[in-house]
């Protein structure tokens, strides 16, 4: 497989608008940063299980660093060049204390594009890499009251388990079976 760090693949969401999804870079660290800062409130707690304002230096610097191995991230973006904006990112991080096998996964949609099956079509390219990379399984936390993202696992086509931990929802995505949407191997990214 070719480098996943060059992963890019445009694409449309259900209402046609042409996104592009790629692998994250060094160089986009001010974009998520302005990504982060405009996401709403509520956004923001559905994701991270507290209300923040900013992403921290470390969780910007950690961007750089990702091998796309134990780690990776692919964002979202529309427009290019300078217009280039991210409105979405989609992250796996295999824990290095635990199970090389599982990662735990997280998605974060701008309130415009979300309902649009973009977190699914991130959904199935990070399950490819993280499939290559010989990831059998990944697992979310998720709001119980996150009933859209809950969906976008429902509908993965991907064979899942769910449980519950300290009140949230714990899904657990099998990757060594059949998956993507179409019923086959998700693709490669």
């Amino acid at each position: 497989m070719s480098d996943a760090r060059a992963f890019r693949e445009v694409t449309r969401l259900r209402d046609g608008t042409p996104v592009t999804i790629r692998a994250v870079r060094a160089d986009d660290r001010e974009r998520v940063a302005r990504a982060f800062a405009a996401l709403d409130r509520d956004t923001v707690y559905t994701r991270f299980f507290a209300y923040r304002k900013a992403l921290d230096e470390a969780e910007l610097a950690r961007l750089a660093a990702m091998d796309f191995v134990g780690e990776a991230m692919l964002v979202a973006t529309v427009g290019a060049g300078d217009d280039e904006t991210i409105v979405a990112g989609a992250r796996y991080v295999v824990d290095p204390t635990g199970d090389a096998r599982t990662a735990e996964i997280a998605f974060t949609v701008e309130e415009d594009f979300q309902g649009r099956g973009l977190a699914g079509r991130m959904l199935d390219r990070l399950a490819a890499l993280a499939r290559t990379n010989g990831i059998a399984r990944l697992e979310a936390i998720v709001l119980d009251t996150n009933r859209p993202m809950l969906r976008v696992f429902e509908r993965s086509g991907l064979p899942a388990k769910t449980s519950r931990r300290d009140g949230d929802v714990v899904v657990t995505l099998d990757l060594g079976a059949a998956g993507g949407r179409d019923g086959g191997p998700a693709r490669e990214p």
